[in-house]
């Protein structure tokens, strides 16, 4: 089972939402207490004004700093770039996913270490 089976699994008992293309999800700076899961669709985070940004895809995750940071803020701006699927995990969801299926925080952990790698690998000039 992979990252996107497991979430797959999760949204059976979940909440997930409908976004429609270019609609915002959550704004920089705003206080968040969820994190999604992209089960269908492509998502872009931006940063510093739009200076930086990346693509999630199904079967990665993005707004986890929300549940992990002491002030919970958002630190960029997520808008569907297509029609997208969501999986809405609280912090209660969360670690009942990693609870219940271990691999799916590794799988995560993978997936978050990819995406910083690629993201220096774009800065290097």
């Amino acid at each position: 089972m992979n990252a996107l089976d497991t979430m797959r699994a999760l949204a059976s008992k979940g909440e997930v939402i409908d976004v429609p293309a270019g609609e915002l999800i959550f704004r920089s700076g705003e206080t968040g207490d969820c994190m999604y899961g992209v089960l269908e669709g492509t998502v872009q985070l931006s940063w510093n004004g739009d200076q930086g940004h990346e693509g999630i895809q199904a079967g990665d995750v993005f707004g986890a700093g929300a549940l992990v940071t002491p002030e919970h803020r958002r630190y960029g701006d997520a808008r569907a770039l297509s029609d997208c699927k969501l999986l809405v995990m609280n912090r209660e969801k969360f670690l009942f996913a990693v609870q219940e299926a271990p691999m799916f925080a590794i799988e995560l952990l993978g997936s978050i270490d990819q995406r910083l790698r690629a993201l220096k690998d774009c800065t290097k000039i």
